[in-house]
């Protein structure tokens, strides 16, 4: 797969192009903690790619993508939504429907925020855009990261997981303690259309706060399920119900 460089780091991405030669809208698939684009993905991509081009990026650090090791700080999912719209702009798309989960959704939300021009749509399932206090036992039960998975440790190199971990989790709790704003302070100025999917038993993202970022976009949406965090694995044909519905209405 290609690998680019954007913002200072290299993006290993899979792009289904144009095989009929036929143009199409793009999508853009955003991948969550510990997660790449091939191993969270692959699904949802050969789910969309008879209908759209589907690029879909491993953020810096993660898996393929650099710089190695994976850093986090306070604004992360920042940097993160800024390498991402560098590296659109590095393959001369000027507009697309992003998606994605969980990490991955915090950066599809700050996009139409940072780069209004890029975004045609967004969706984001398994994020919130803002962190409370009563968050910060959840997120600390990530350390130590025993439940990380022999798979993905070795998709990122096993010798990165523990800071990997720890770092995340330290930037979460600064997060949290510098008032918990990812994205809602500047969800008023979102004026694409926005779909928010949350599952109902999803400890990290409760649908209070969703509630609370979509009431301040211009043309939001919340949707809620029966499931917890990872909605698109859980209730897939719900999901991708919804996300259909979603894309074709902003196409029209």
């Amino acid at each position: 797969m290609p690998i680019l460089e954007a913002n200072g780091a290299t993006i290993d991405y899979g792009d289904t192009g144009y095989p009929d030669g036929e143009e199409k809208p793009v999508v853009v698939l955003i991948h969550g903690w510990l997660g790449t684009w091939d191993y969270e993905f692959a699904p949802e991509i050969e789910w969309l790619k008879p209908h759209y081009r589907v690029l879909a990026p491993t953020r810096r650090g993660y898996g393929k993508s650099g710089p190695k090791p994976r850093t986090y700080g306070r604004d992360f999912y920042r940097r993160d939504a800024e390498d991402l719209a560098a590296w659109l702009d590095a393959l001369h798309v000027k507009q697309a429907h992003i998606l994605g989960y969980s990490d991955g959704g915090e950066v599809a939300i700050l996009l139409p925020i940072i780069r209004p021009d890029l975004v045609k749509s967004a969706a984001a399932w398994g994020a919130v855009g803002f962190f409370t206090p009563d968050l910060r036992a959840r997120v600390r039960s990530n350390w130590p990261p025993t439940w990380v998975e022999d798979e993905v440790r070795v998709l990122h190199g096993p010798e990165y997981i523990e800071q990997m971990v720890q770092a995340w989790v330290d930037s979460m709790l600064a997060v949290i303690d510098s008032g918990g704003n990812v994205s809602i302070n500047e969800a008023h100025t979102i004026t694409c259309p926005l779909l928010l999917m949350l599952g109902k038993d999803d400890t990290l993202n409760p649908e209070h706060l969703g509630r609370m970022l979509v009431d301040r976009t211009q043309n939001g949406r919340l949707m809620m399920f029966d499931c917890g965090h990872p909605v698109h694995r859980e209730q897939t044909d719900l999901f991708r119900a919804a996300v259909w519905e979603h894309l074709q209405a902003a196409e029209s």
